[in-house]
């Protein structure tokens, strides 16, 4: 965990993460203040929360990064309708069974909220277990 390496390393440029709650406006994020942010990273959230929390997280990355700073997210996720391997598209029928407002969704939509708030798609990077990291960057300043 980010606590652990600032505990072991002793680094001092590398703040103590923070627990936002996506579903809730970014002005209650605990005091943070826009474009103050290099870089926002979101783990395993976006396939098991509501749509609200994945617009949450675009709404407050395009507030708070600064500009030409990087949105990161990781996990499971759709391609252009499409969902692959076999274990994803088991995975995906698993969550919506859960709930069904959960559930993979499609890098297409990603891109859609990043241009909605300010931030451009950069790239994507296939991790293990069929995840994929995927990048956007906040437009700079003009």
């Amino acid at each position: 965990s980010i606590s652990a390496y600032i505990a072991a390393t002793k680094v001092a440029n590398v703040k103590q993460p923070l627990h936002i709650d996506c579903s809730q406006s970014w002005e209650t994020w605990r005091g943070v203040k826009p474009n103050s942010f290099d870089l926002i990273v979101n783990i395993n959230m976006i396939h098991i929360t509501e749509m609200k929390c994945t617009e949450g997280l675009f709404k407050g990355a395009g507030q708070l990064l600064k500009p030409e700073a990087l949105l990161i997210t990781y996990g499971p996720y759709a391609i252009n309708g499409v969902i692959t391997p076999q274990s994803n598209i088991d995975f995906d029928l698993s969550l919506r069974q859960r709930n069904p407002i959960w559930g993979l969704r499609d890098i297409s939509l990603l891109k859609k909220l990043a241009e909605e708030n300010g931030m451009t798609f950069k790239q994507m990077v296939d991790m293990p277990a069929s995840n994929k990291c995927v990048i956007f960057q906040k437009w700079s300043s003009v």
